[in-house]
């Protein structure tokens, strides 16, 4: 794979062809450092060519039955399939994630997201009511919106962008999708499994470029975006004066609550999982563990030693636990949020500034980093507020449930939890009382696509899911009919 993806030059899908552009960026590959791809810098210019071709192919799309739509998004499901371990090789060299992970979960919810939305968005009901009184009874329609517009991150590619396409159009939308310049590739190999032109257009390039633009357009009814808060806030300001329909799924700094009674043999392997899965680059990541005191020095020296055998290494190698981080820049940025830690006063118990990391010679010059546990910090600390988005956890030890879930809720995000305890009514009054969108207990990342998905507070607005999603694609319209 790795040869047939070199020098490659991708080129945005606009009305159902590849249209070259007249600038190019650089894309690196993360376990190398080198450019090994190049993608369109798209602007102003293509994206109003690609809204001309969604408002063109709008009333052929919209106009067909849902049982239509759903056949033809179920091949495209089949043909992903089909080319599973092209997408994952491809998905691997370009976010920098593991072989293994791309396999077994980037591809495979790719392919289900096509699959769950084809089938569920047919078995939507509408309401209806009767006054008969006045002679009169009400229902409600569904309508698609018009052109959508999707933006989605570079942590999990195909993945997150599916996740928006899927919905989008089984609804009836004609979309423009922007997937991240970082992770365009398996984006661009989509396209060429693509038949109906215009109903699916994808642009490549910077937000600041071809997102503003996007975000901005006057003809775009909606914008779904995944990404950082602070990328929220802009899109809320640039699409402010067009009263658009948003979906912001944004940051995390989730906690993990280990009670003294928790299954430690589950919860250590699964917590070291969640802080640590994709380069610790998923929004759900744990990122805090509070640990009760009296099995906090139990809890700490499995978990360290746990993590200490995750074996960081090349992508492609089908043994390692943890690949390379997105770019040279957020390598940059994870280790400084370390080095501050240590300046605030905080003890670093493995990885990053504690241990060596051995890489493979072709690997020197990629963006590694071991996963790393930093305990004694304060909660104010700027490693206990911030989203690092990194193979980084910070661990603490707490007293009581009330003192936790004060703790727990003490920062802007409210995005997920995770709570171990085998007392079923602390587990209920905790999940109740944590301020956040998502809540696993004794288990993390185990998801029904039929429930809502979102976060509270800076986490973002809105939520995605099976009637979620079918209503954020629709407008719902009540008609009267007096009789």
């Amino acid at each position: 794979m790795a040869s047939s993806i070199a020098d490659l030059v991708l080129e945005n899908y606009i009305g159902g062809q590849f249209v070259p552009c007249a600038f190019y960026l650089d894309s690196y590959d993360p376990s190398t450092g080198e450019v090994y791809c190049k993608v369109p810098d798209s602007g102003r210019e293509e994206v109003e060519a690609a809204v001309k071709a969604a408002q063109n192919a709008f009333p052929g799309w919209s106009a067909k039955s849902p049982q239509d739509r759903s056949k033809i998004m179920s091949k495209l499901a089949d043909l992903i399939e089909e080319d599973l371990e092209s997408f994952a090789e491809a998905e691997s060299k370009d976010q920098g994630k593991t072989i293994t992970f791309a396999r077994m979960v980037d591809i495979p919810r790719a392919i289900y997201n096509f699959r769950f939305f084809s089938s569920s968005i047919l078995h939507q009901t509408t309401e209806s009511t009767q006054m008969d009184h006045m002679e009169c009874m009400h229902y409600t329609v569904r309508t698609p919106v018009g052109v959508a517009g999707l933006i989605s991150p570079w942590n999990l590619p195909l993945y997150l962008l599916t996740w928006k396409i899927a919905p989008a159009v089984m609804c009836g939308n004609t979309v423009i999708a922007k997937p991240s310049e970082m992770t365009s590739v398996t984006a661009w190999m989509m396209c060429k499994l693509l038949d109906k032109a215009g109903v699916v257009n994808i642009i490549f390039g910077h937000g600041s470029k071809a997102g503003d633009a996007l975000v901005s357009h006057p003809e775009v009814a909606l914008i779904s975006f995944t990404g950082s808060t602070l990328t929220g806030q802009r899109v809320i300001e640039r699409s402010a004066p067009f009263c658009k329909k948003l979906s912001l799924e944004l940051g995390g700094k989730n906690p993990a609550i280990i009670f003294e009674d928790a299954n430690l043999d589950e919860c250590i392997p699964a917590t070291v999982r969640s802080s640590f899965a994709n380069q610790g680059e998923i929004c759900l990541c744990t990122s805090r563990i509070f640990v009760q005191r009296t099995v906090y020095s139990q809890f700490l020296k499995r978990f360290v030693e746990a993590v200490k055998k995750w074996k960081v290494g090349s992508p492609s190698d089908p043994t390692a636990d943890m690949g390379a981080l997105i770019s040279k820049e957020h390598l940059a940025k994870v280790k400084n949020y370390i080095r501050k830690a240590q300046e605030e006063g905080a003890k670093i118990l493995c990885g990053e500034g504690k241990d060596l990391l051995f890489l493979h010679p072709r690997n020197q010059n990629g963006y590694f980093m071991l996963p790393t546990v930093i305990a004694e910090m304060e909660d104010n600390s700027c490693c206990m507020q911030d989203e690092i988005f990194g193979p980084v956890t910070c661990i603490t030890v707490f007293d009581t449930e009330e003192e936790v879930i004060r703790r727990a809720n003490a920062v802007k995000y409210g995005l997920a939890a995770t709570v171990w305890s085998s007392n079923v009514g602390k587990v209920h009054r905790i999940a109740k009382r944590l301020q956040c969108g998502l809540v696993w207990t004794n288990c993390w990342l185990i998801r029904d696509l039929n429930l809502p998905f979102g976060g509270t507070k800076a986490s973002g607005i809105g939520r995605e899911g099976a009637k979620d999603s079918y209503e954020f694609f629709t407008e719902s319209k009540t008609v009267t009919i007096k009789h």
